[in-house]
């Protein structure tokens, strides 16, 4: 135990004897996706002037990295085109890649009334079945990593049927010759036998989305957590282009958020290769404005992502760290990689609400708060900027983040005074094109505003690209994409697939969820999930204790049966810290988004062996 000063003093010191005996490479800081726009931003400026690198990232490199890639690439802005409200303008909804009613509860809500209501047709697409597969026109369950083949079979058949939106092309996109080109190979023929779809469904699936007046695409995790997730969002916003189905009411681009921030988060700078409002590091003429603000210069060279700062422990080059509300030691792939990193740096500063896996590698532990107990902004998955007022006191001798941040970044040399988030917030919006037209008294006025925003007295605009995209020619770029198989395939030793995600009790690592006793009454133990066939094969009942093990490692789980789950799969939560799922999944990066591969891994499954009952 330790007073405030004491702590403070100790984990600014230690950071800072790292950063002047070994430099500033040395040091690297995780930000939260979970805090407020403030505090992400606060943060990636400490790591950036105090530590003086841009080695900071965030949970987003675990989730949607290769969907922001793609988007970036295609579109020059990685926010969604739509909010999920417009599900309710669209004649033909695609969920691909997410169970919206276990992770995303209140966009499945609109989508399920917008089928029930509206008579919207809804196409799910995923290895797994899922509730909203009842309210599904149809479910197309694609064998698990052939999501390109199955999408270039649908750009082929809209392609040479003439379903194109041509108009939409000549006047708002680039690269359209070349998909024509290079998409001939891909005909729903020759990749049923790859995503296992038949021919047929594909086409009908392609022309009922080309040809419906407004048609839109949500995504999630299955779409990116692959080493092949820029390919696959590449696709959809191939479809959504040559189509035309973007920038009008009920149609667009949606890759659903999770956590309550990771949008905000991202918008404010918790990236290594950018600067707020995705502004890329290395282009002088967009960092001046930062150093001139700022008053110091900043290191013009990318940093590390959450991955390659673990690898970098493990090589001797980065020996401190500062963690706000992060948990890699549940979060990062391969786990046993993860642990050994943090327990190998010299100094380990956590700052969280509880003491979580993480924490226990910490030489200092700093006690935070939670978003009822703070005032300031997030933005959600509908880029909606909300203003949270604090309405309950901290716990104990716990404090605000932003306070605690500042005080660490004061120690280590930095001249801040800010007064509270509204003051932080006047920065970034100075900073911040999108934040343009929205200030701190108008969120305090209104509550929550949408941007980006045309003028300081009207609303903002739900829909974008409505007149064409940010880029440097104001067209949307094209980009095909190639067939390319998961980095690893089963084979005799490891036979199944293993997948990983959420259940809708509990959230990500469960370090808050797990402590709540309604949640963990309802799913109080770590479970995986198996197809019935499989576990007949087996002679498995529910209940039963299997060994699921891949090269990385092996767990002892509970087996349920689910339907859902289609054979030759095994899917488990990643939440339960006694079966880390995230000790078994497969850390090979997308080369461009530098996300693991968590939705795919060789991996067998069988009977664990019966226990002492003694023990």
């Amino acid at each position: 135990e330790a007073s405030w000063e004491e702590a403070l003093d100790i984990a600014a010191k230690g950071l800072v004897k790292i950063r002047d005996e070994k430099g500033v490479k040395a040091l690297a800081g995780f930000g939260s996706a979970k805090g407020s726009n403030e505090e992400a931003y606060l943060f990636q400026k400490l790591v950036r002037t105090g530590f003086g690198s841009n080695n900071v990232d965030h949970c987003t490199r675990l989730c949607h990295a290769s969907s922001v890639a793609a988007l970036f690439e295609g579109l020059s802005s990685g926010a969604v085109s739509a909010p999920f409200s417009a599900a309710m303008d669209a004649e033909v909804i695609i969920v691909i890649g997410a169970n919206p009613t276990v992770n995303h509860p209140v966009a499945a809500t609109f989508i399920k009334n917008a089928v029930k209501q509206n008579g919207a047709k809804l196409f799910v697409m995923d290895p797994r079945r899922q509730t909203l597969s009842r309210h599904a026109t149809k479910h197309l369950q694609f064998k698990p990593g052939s999501d390109v083949a199955m999408l270039n079979a649908m750009i082929n058949t809209i392609i040479t049927e003439g379903l194109t939106d041509d108009q939409y092309i000549a006047g708002y996109t680039e690269g359209f010759e070349d998909l024509k080109e290079k998409i001939k190979e891909f005909t729903p023929e020759k990749m049923e036998a790859i995503c296992g779809i038949p021919a047929q469904t594909l086409r009908e699936v392609a022309r009922t989305y080309a040809r419906a007046k407004s048609s839109i695409i949500f995504w999630g995790m299955g779409i990116s957590q692959h080493v092949h997730g820029t390919d696959n969002a590449r696709c959809l916003i191939a479809l959504a282009l040559i189509t035309g189905q973007v920038g009008r009411p009920g149609t667009g681009l949606h890759p659903l958020r999770g956590q309550n921030n990771v949008q905000g988060a991202s918008d404010a700078g918790l990236i290594p290769m950018f600067l707020p409002d995705y502004q890329p590091v290395g282009r002088d003429d967009l960092r001046g404005s930062f150093e001139k603000l700022w008053q110091q210069d900043l290191d013009p060279v990318r940093g590390l992502t959450v991955v390659e700062i673990m690898n970098a422990i493990h090589a001797g080059e980065i020996t401190g760290m500062y963690i706000e509300g992060e948990n890699p030691a549940m979060s990062d792939p391969d786990l046993q990689h993860a642990r050994q990193a943090l327990a190998m740096l010299d100094h380990l500063v956590v700052q969280d609400l509880f003491v979580t896996e993480t924490a226990f590698h910490a030489d200092v532990i700093l006690p935070a708060s939670a978003f009822a107990e703070k005032d300031g902004s997030f933005t959600n998955t509908d880029r909606r900027v909300q203003l949270a007022r604090q309405v309950i006191k901290p716990p104990g001798d716990a404090r605000q983040d932003l306070w605690i941040i500042q005080e660490i970044g004061k120690r280590m040399g930095l001249p801040w005074n800010y007064a509270g988030p509204g003051e932080v917030f006047t920065e970034m919006a100075e900073l911040m094109p999108s934040l343009k037209n929205i200030t701190w008294e108008r969120l305090v006025r209104e509550g929550a505003v949408t941007y980006p925003v045309d003028a300081p007295d009207q609303p903002g605009n739900e829909i974008i690209f409505t007149t064409g995209f940010p880029t440097a020619s104001g067209r949307g770029k094209i980009v095909p994409a190639k067939v390319i198989p998961p980095d690893e395939i089963p084979d005799a030793e490891y036979p199944m697939v293993l997948s990983t995600g959420r259940v809708l009790e509990h959230w990500h690592t469960g370090s808050m969820t797990r402590r709540a006793q309604v949640l963990d009454q309802i799913e109080p133990e770590a479970v995986a999930f198996m197809s019935p066939k499989d576990m007949h094969k087996k002679k498995l009942v529910p209940g039963d204790f299997i060994r699921l093990e891949t090269r990385r490692g092996a767990v002892e789980v509970k087996v349920r049966s689910d339907r859902d789950v289609p054979e030759n799969m095994v899917f488990m939560p990643f939440c339960y810290a006694e079966a880390a799922a995230n000790l078994l999944t497969n850390p090979a990066l997308d080369p461009f988004g530098k996300i693991p591969e968590f939705k795919f891994c060789a991996a067998r499954a069988e009977r664990a062996e019966m226990r002492d009952a003694a023990e």
